[in-house]
């Protein structure tokens, strides 16, 4: 038989299959079977410009020369950037680059070392 997921609301074990979904008669509780499939693709999945995946801690070396914006400082090609830290939004990496100090990169501009 197969054992229906605890509820995430009040950890009821009572759970019950109703179609498409799951309902826990303790707290009214309803949520998608899909719920399951798409917390385990939550993790945050960025591509450096080759396509490689790019997890926290990785090295990565610059691509192309970026303009540091509000300076007169450039990051130069071939630039390698030490424990990426990925985030959410436009520019996806955070890092610290020695000499220009904390920045956020777009992973489009960087390779995985």
């Amino acid at each position: 038989m197969n054992e229906l997921p605890n509820c995430p609301a009040c950890t009821s074990s009572f759970t019950y299959d109703d179609g498409l979904q799951y309902v826990c008669p303790e707290c009214g509780h309803e949520w998608s079977k899909t719920a399951e499939a798409d917390a385990s693709d939550e993790a945050l999945s960025v591509r450096d410009a080759n396509g490689n995946p790019l997890f926290d801690g990785d090295s990565v070396t610059v691509i192309k020369d970026l303009k540091v914006k509000g300076s007169s400082l450039v990051v130069k090609v071939g630039t390698k950037v030490k424990s990426i830290r990925l985030v959410e939004g436009d520019h996806d990496i955070d890092c610290k680059i020695e000499g220009i100090g904390p920045m956020k990169l777009k992973s489009q501009f960087v390779k995985k070392a």
